[in-house]
C-alpha cells in the first residue's frame, strides 16, 4: 500500500557531481536477479546474516526478472501470493566494474512499496521507511508505515565519490536490497531498482540511463555565488514549527573564485536547526527558512557565515514574487549606506536534500547583538532603575500570540520581539508598555510638537526620518503596519524609541497590483507617483508627525542631502546594476528551477518576459519615484543647518562594529554617520601606535591587513573613529 514516505539518505555528501562527463546505468530493474521471499504464512527461514555480501552463495535462491513483487502491474516477476502472506523480498544482483577510477559518483534509483534497505558489497547505502539507520531488519519486520506515495519515477539516493570508491571493487560486486511490506496481507509489493554512475571521461562501458533519469541538482555543478548544501535527517520535510535538526555545508572560495559543488565545506560544516518562515510567502513552492547554527549537542553556536559577524540566528530568504531577487537587498543596503543598521545580505545558491533550490539570500535575523541591533542586553534580573529602561526590540506586525505575545496601545498592536514575551518578567513588560503609552500620548497630544515635552522627548527623530524616507521611496504596501521594528536602549544611553531596522520590502517598489489606500483613487502602491504611504490608514504616528512643520523641514533637508550622494539616481542605478550583474549567471538556473518569468505570481503588477526586463522595470520605477519625491515632499529645506542638528548625532551612542572579529586579513569597519560628517578612522596597535588612517564621509570601510604599509601580525589592535566634533569611539580588533 502506498502512502507517506520517510527517506534516509546515507553516505551523502552532495558536493560530488561536478567532474562527470556523463552518466551510465550499471544495473536496470528488468535484469535477472536472485531473490528470496520472506513469507509469514508459511513461515520462512531467515537468510544467513552474510546475505548482503559478495561471499554469500545465492545459488539456492529463486531467479527472475525485476522488479519482483505483486499487485501493481509493474513487476518483471509477479509473485503468486495465493494462500501465502508476504512480508518481504530479498534481492541480490552481481555486477562487474571495469574501471572504478573513471567513476565519480553514484545514484541508486528505487521504486519501492512499502520500505527498503540497500547494501553495496555488504554496506548500507540507502534506506527508506524501514527500521532505523544502521540496523539489519529481519525478514518478518514491518516497514515504518505505508510506502512511496505512488512515485511516477524511482526515487534517487545519492552516493558520493569517496564512499563509492571505498565500497566498489574492480571486477565483481553485489547490490543487495530488502523490500518490506507494511503488513503481511498488503495488497501489493514493488521492488524496481536501478544503479547508475557518473563517468569522468567520454568512454562508454555500461548502459544508457533510463529516459526518466536526470543528473542530480538538475545539472547544477558550480556557481559564482556561495553554495549552501542542506540535508535533513532521513530527507524529512522542513516544517513551519518546530525546528528540526539538519546538517549544512557552506562553500565560499572567496571573491573571484568559482565555487564547485564538490569543493570542501570551507565556511561552515555542521548542524543546524531549521524551520520554514514567512506569512503569505508560505504559499509559494520556494520556501524561506529560519535556521540556527548548532553543535552536536543541539546548543547554538556563533559562526561567521559568509563573512558576517559571528552569530547563530539566520534567515535564508527565498525571493519568489520579487523576480529581480533584490528588493530586500536594495533596501537594506540603502539603509546601511545612510548610517542605519539593516540586515547584511549575501546571495547564494541552495541545494536541499540533493534538490537544487535556486537563488537564496542569507540574511541576519534582527536581534539584540553587537553588530546587529547594538543596544544593551536586557537581563531578567534588571527590574529597576536605569537597568530596567533598555534593551527592548518591539515589532508592529500581524498578531501571532504563540510566537510573539503582544499588547494593544493606542489602537496599535505591539509585539515583544527581543527579548520575547516569555523572556520578560512582569516589571519589564509593564515598563515598556507604559513607555509606549507615553509615546502615544506625546504624539497624539495637543502639544505634540513641543521639542521639550512633545514627541521629541520620547522618539529618536532622525531614525524616524530615515526610516520613513526609505519606506516612502519603496512605497512599501506593508510599511508602517507590518514588520515595523523599533528598539529602546537604556536611558543612560539615549533611551528614546529608535525606528528600525527596516524589514520585508519584497512587495515594495511597485511589486503589488492591489490598492488598499484610502486617500485617493490614484494612490495605487504600484504607481511611483501614487502618493504618500504615511497618509494611508496605518499607525497614527506617521501622519501626525508629518503635520509638524519642523518635522517636515528636517525630513526635506535630510532627503535633499541624501539625494546628493547616497540616494542619488546615479548611486541607485549603480547599486541595481551591480546586484543584477552579480545574479546574471545564477538567475538563469533559478528560473530553470522555478519557471515563473513571463507569468503572474501574486501580487505582480509588472510581468517581465526576461530577468533583464524585470530589472529594467524596477530601476525605472525607483528613479521615477525618487524624482517624484523631489518635487512633492512637503517642507522647506533648512539652508544652513548645524551638521548635527538637522539630523541628531548618534555617533557615540552607536559605537563601531568590526567583522569578522576575530579575523585573518579582511575586516569591515562600520560606524554611525547619518549626517555624513568627515570621520577619521585609525587602526592602532597595543602601544597606541598608528598603523592605518583614513578620512571618510561615509559609514564604513574595508581594511585589508595584507595591504597595510606596516606589517600586521596576529594580535590585539584597536579601531578608533573620530568625528568632526572630536568625539571618538573605540573598538577592539583581533587578528588571528
Amino acid at each position: 500500500m502506498r502512502g507517506l514516505v520517510i527517506v534516509s539518505f546515507l553516505f551523502i555528501s552532495f558536493a560530488v557531481f561536478s567532474q562527470a562527463d556523463h552518466w551510465e546505468t550499471v544495473i536496470k530493474a528488468n535484469e535477472q536477479w536472485r531473490y528470496f521471499v520472506g513469507t509469514m504464512v508459511p513461515a520462512a527461514v531467515e537468510p544467513a546474516s552474510n546475505w548482503r555480501t559478495l561471499a554469500f552463495d545465492d545459488s539456492g535462491w529463486l531467479a527472475g526478472a525485476g522488479g519482483i513483487g505483486y499487485g501493481d502491474n509493474d513487476d518483471g516477476t509477479t509473485l503468486d501470493v495465493a494462500g501465502i502472506q508476504v512480508m518481504s523480498v530479498f534481492l541480490r544482483k552481481k555486477f562487474t566494474i571495469v574501471d572504478k577510477s573513471k567513476i565519480e559518483a553514484g545514484i541508486l534509483s528505487v521504486d519501492y512499496d512499502d520500505g527498503f534497505v540497500a547494501y553495496l558489497n555488504g554496506t548500507e547505502i540507502a534506506r527508506a521507511n524501514m527500521g532505523g539507520r544502521g540496523d539489519f531488519p529481519t525478514y518478518d519486520q514491518n516497514s515504518n508505515g505505508f510506502g512511496d506515495e505512488a512515485l511516477v519515477n524511482p526515487l534517487p539516493f545519492a552516493i558520493d565519490s569517496e564512499k563509492l570508491q571505498t565500497l566498489l571493487v574492480q571486477g565483481e560486486n553485489v547490490l543487495a536490497v530488502q523490500v518490506h511490506n507494511e503488513n503481511a496481507i498488503s495488497s501489493d509489493l514493488t521492488s524496481n531498482v536501478y544503479f547508475s554512475v557518473s563517468i569522468t571521461d567520454a568512454s562508454f562501458t555500461y548502459q544508457t540511463t533510463p529516459d526518466w533519469f536526470e543528473p542530480p541538482f538538475g545539472g547544477f555543478t558550480s556557481s559564482d555565488l556561495p553554495i549552501l548544501v542542506i540535508n535533513t535527517t532521513g530527507g524529512q520535510a522542513i516544517p513551519d514549527d518546530p525546528k528540526i535538526i539538519a546538517t549544512m555545508g557552506v562553500i565560499d572560495n572567496g571573491p573571484g573564485v568559482r565555487n564547485h559543488i564538490n569543493d570542501p565545506y570551507n565556511n561552515y560544516n555542521g548542524y543546524i536547526g531549521i524551520e520554514t518562515r514567512g506569512e503569505s510567502s508560505q504559499m509559494f513552492p520556494k520556501k524561506s527558512y529560519s535556521l540556527e547554527t548548532q553543535d552536536v549537542n543541539g546548543e547554538n553556536i556563533n559562526v561567521e557565515l559568509l563573512g558576517f559577524p559571528a552569530e547563530n540566528d539566520w534567515i535564508l530568504y527565498a525571493p519568489y514574487t520579487d523576480k529581480t531577487m533584490m528588493r530586500n537587498e536594495i533596501t537594506f543596503k540603502l539603509s546601511r549606506d545612510i548610517g542605519r543598521y539593516a540586515s547584511r545580505t549575501r546571495a547564494c545558491e541552495v541545494v536541499l536534500n540533493g534538490d537544487y533550490q535556486g537563488v537564496y539570500t542569507l540574511m541576519e535575523k534582527i536581534k539584540v547583538e553587537d553588530g546587529r541591533v547594538d543596544i544593551a542586553s536586557l537581563k531578567p534580573d534588571e527590574i529597576s532603575g536605569d537597568d530596567l529602561t533598555g534593551g527592548y526590540i518591539l515589532r508592529v506586525d500581524k498578531i501571532d500570540g504563540n510566537d510573539y505575545p503582544a499588547w494593544n496601545s493606542g489602537g496599535i498592536d505591539f509585539q515583544y520581539f527581543d527579548p520575547a514575551g516569555e523572556d520578560l518578567v512582569a516589571q519589564q513588560q509593564i515598563y515598556i508598555q507604559n513607555f509606549i503609552s507615553a509615546v502615544n500620548s506625546s504624539i497624539n497630544g495637543a502639544g505634540f510638537a513641543n521639542p521639550e515635552t512633545g514627541y521629541a522627548k520620547y522618539i529618536d527623530v532622525p531614525s524616524f526620518i530615515d526610516n520613513m524616507l526609505i519606506s516612502e521611496l519603496g512605497l512599501n504596501v506593508d510599511g508602517y503596519r507590518f514588520s515595523t521594528y523599533m528598539y529602546k536602549d537604556k536611558d543612560s544611553k539615549g533611551g528614546k524609541i529608535v525606528l528600525g531596522p527596516l524589514w520585508d520590502f519584497n512587495l515594495a517598489y511597485g511589486n503589488v497590483d492591489y490598492n488598499t489606500a484610502v486617500q485617493s483613487p490614484t494612490n495605487a502602491f504600484g504607481n511611483p507617483a501614487g502618493g504618500w504611504l504615511y497618509k494611508d490608514f496605518r499607525m497614527f504616528w506617521f501622519p501626525k508627525l508629518m503635520s509638524d512643520p519642523n518635522f517636515q523641514n528636517k525630513m526635506k533637508t535630510r532627503w535633499d542631502s541624501l539625494r546628493d550622494d547616497e540616494l542619488s539616481n546615479t548611486r541607485i542605478t549603480f547599486l541595481i546594476d551591480s546586484m543584477a550583474a552579480s545574479l546574471e549567471e545564477s538567475q538563469v538556473r533559478n528560473y530553470e528551477r522555478w519557471p515563473i518569468l513571463g507569468t503572474y505570481v501574486w501580487p505582480n503588477q509588472f510581468i517581465g518576459a526576461t530577468y533583464a526586463q524585470e530589472v529594467a522595470w524596477l530601476k525605472n520605477w525607483i528613479i521615477t519615484r525618487a524624482n517624484w519625491m523631489d518635487t512633492h515632499l512637503p517642507g522647506t529645506i533648512i539652508t544652513d543647518p548645524d551638521p548635527v542638528t538637522g539630523v541628531e548625532d548618534e555617533f557615540t551612542q552607536a559605537g563601531v562594529s568590526v567583522y569578522p572579529n576575530p579575523g585573518t586579513d579582511v575586516f569591515t569597519i562600520e560606524w554611525s554617520n547619518p549626517s555624513r560628517q568627515s570621520c577619521n578612522v585609525e587602526i592602532l596597535n597595543a602601544l597606541g601606535e598608528q598603523l592605518f588612517s583614513s578620512v571618510e564621509r561615509g559609514s564604513s570601510l574595508v581594511w585589508r591587513t595584507s595591504s597595510n604599509s606596516a606589517r600586521v601580525n596576529a594580535g590585539i589592535y584597536f579601531v578608533r573613529v573620530t568625528n568632526a566634533r572630536g568625539a571618538n569611539v573605540v573598538k577592539k580588533l583581533v587578528k588571528q
